[in-house]
């Protein structure tokens, strides 16, 4: 939670904004692992991070995924807006905007914050206690909407 205070003086607590990347490519999903001094350390997580001061959510998309894997993405479209006050393994409220995301072109490696890059096969994937956050469900639902379609994008818990 951010805490500050107004300029009328009332004091609040805020949420995070977030942005992650489901990046697909023929079939296989683009995961990182999470160094291990980090929260959720040592498990896989999408590409994602924080929206800093004067970037919009797309532009924030695409840094975290050059800085966390050295890949130059294209967010496609907003796939799901996770905004329950109470998603799992945070230690924060983060509301998060998932986008589908295509690769563009490899221009580098990832950062400190990541001790793995790798592609797995959608149906193929780690098992869900070896995840980050709540990203094995929203990976779950992208499986059921590439069955079924359903309107995008997703707001609310999966």
């Amino acid at each position: 939670m951010i805490n500050c205070r107004f300029e009328n003086g009332r004091k609040t607590s805020l949420r995070h904004c977030v942005v992650d990347a489901l990046v697909i490519d023929k079939g296989k999903i683009l995961l990182i692992k999470r160094a291990p001094r980090l929260l959720n350390g040592g498990k896989y997580a999408v590409i994602g991070g924080y929206i800093e001061r004067d970037e919009d959510s797309k532009q924030a998309l695409i840094r975290e995924a050059k800085e966390e894997t050295g890949y130059h993405i294209m967010p496609v479209e907003l796939f799901r807006i996770a905004d329950n006050p109470d998603r799992p393994q945070e230690d924060r409220q983060n509301v998060a905007f998932f986008y589908l995301a295509k690769v563009i072109k490899k221009i580098g490696g990832g950062n400190d914050e990541v001790s793995e890059i790798r592609w797995f096969d959608l149906n193929n994937l780690p098992p869900k206690n070896l995840f980050a956050f709540d990203h094995y469900g929203t990976i779950e639902l992208y499986k059921r909407y590439l069955k079924k379609k359903f309107p995008l994008p997703f707001v609310g818990k999966i």
